[in-house]
């Protein structure tokens, strides 16, 4: 999926998007932010920001003198972000529509650079994932910070091999099988031995790996909310509404047949020191 696409999906799920933020985007949010240990006056680049569950976090501990950049490519998330901001009158944070790939520090971020860099369900996003955090590593002070969030394996695994099937059984030629393991990047993520290898490879140390355990009950609401306020709701893009309504009814049956009552939110929180 092209990155114009992802920003049409997840501008599409907005108000889903917001809603699940109190149960699922926001405690990990909170949970990297802290973890990174920001000080006042601090300054913080988060890339791929959504609307803003790791960046308004970061923007109320760095305070006053620090300043929060969050870049996103999805304008209806970034809105969200701006009037979260407002309603709670923090002045120290932009967000801004850009491109993460060919993002320039402005001249209000010191010259040896940010103090943190932070990405939360973020960078397997990202267009050559490695080759783009390279260079937003290289956008941080030496002895700053890089933290990032991620789905821990088998997390959400019960969950989504349901949607797919369902999907499988609506859309002619849907093949969730095909993509091969090897070049998903998740892959890279979704264990402590291999974020953290995935972490030292770009010049840092320190790495410190803690796992956000998070079960929310597996209700119809919750279950469907998640595939319309994620990534998943790209599977549903062009179909009749008909047809959606049919996966909705056939996934919320197959849950309910496979015993999957919980969701298994699992997420790891990785921070570690720039050495370069």
């Amino acid at each position: 999926m092209s990155s114009d696409e992802l920003a049409a999906v997840f501008n599409a799920g907005a108000a889903e998007f917001t809603w699940l933020t109190p149960q699922i985007w926001g405690p990990a949010g909170q949970a990297l932010t802290f973890q990174l240990r920001l000080r006042p006056g601090d300054a913080v680049l988060d890339v791929c920001c959504g609307a803003g569950a790791s960046a308004l976090p970061a923007a109320a501990a760095v305070g006053p003198d620090g300043l929060v950049h969050a870049v996103d490519l999805a304008d209806d998330l970034l809105e969200e972000g701006r009037l979260l901001a407002s309603d709670r009158a923090l002045q120290n944070i932009d967000f801004v529509h850009a491109d993460a790939t060919e993002w320039e520090p402005p001249s209000t971020v010191p010259e040896a650079g940010y103090d943190a860099l932070a990405s939360s369900y973020g960078v397997f996003f990202l267009p050559h994932m490695d080759e783009t955090v390279n260079r937003l590593v290289n956008l941080v002070r030496p002895g700053g910070k890089v933290g990032v969030t991620s789905w821990r394996r088998g997390a959400l695994e019960d969950y989504a091999g349901a949607y797919f099937d369902a999907v499988g059984r609506h859309v002619p030629g849907f093949d969730v099988g095909a993509r091969d393991k090897r070049d998903d990047p998740l892959e890279k993520l979704n264990t402590a031995g291999a974020l953290s290898a995935w972490l030292t490879g770009f010049g840092t140390s320190a790495v410190e790996i803690n796992e956000l355990s998070n079960w929310l009950p597996a209700t119809p609401e919750l279950a469907w909310g998640l595939v319309l306020g994620s990534v998943l709701r790209g599977t549903l893009a062009g179909l009749a509404p008909g047809t959606v309504e049919a996966i909705r009814l056939e996934f919320l049956e197959l849950l309910t047949e496979r015993d999957i009552e919980t969701l298994d939110l699992g997420t790891l929180v990785a921070t570690a020191v720039v050495d370069r």
